[in-house]
């Protein structure tokens, strides 16, 4: 298996532990009946857990552009070296992501992210 299909599939690893982080964070906050419940009225989350459940929503939105960039370069054989760093670029800066989301420091948040874009969008340019 390539290197960048490898990092998809740690990719899957780290949204499956940032889901896991973040529905620990809510628990210890609201409680495991509420959790568990239906989610009416569900209260906000906040602190480090509030920050774990949106860096875990934003994993969940990137790994479909992820995913599809990745596999429709495989598919098509337009997999490179170009798309391997694309891969390493975007699966490492979404692990420094997570942690600097949840530590709660935002301007280094939104530069991390900008980085993990950069990763995409290498691997776009191989498509077109």
């Amino acid at each position: 298996m390539s290197i960048d299909l490898q990092l998809l599939v740690w990719a899957c690893v780290l949204t499956f532990v940032q889901a896991g982080v973040s529905a620990t964070g809510a628990t210890m906050q609201v409680g495991l009946p509420t959790q568990a419940g239906n989610r009416e009225k569900f209260p906000e989350v906040t602190g480090w857990a509030g920050r774990a459940v949106r860096a875990h929503r934003n994993m969940l939105e990137s790994m479909v552009l992820f995913a599809a960039l990745l596999l429709v370069a495989h598919v098509t054989g337009k997999a490179n070296a170009m798309t391997a760093m694309g891969a390493q670029i975007f699966f490492w800066a979404r692990i420094v992501y997570a942690i600097v989301y949840m530590v709660g420091v935002p301007w280094l948040r939104t530069g991390v992210f900008a980085v993990s874009i950069v990763g995409l969008l290498l691997i776009f340019l191989q498509l077109v």
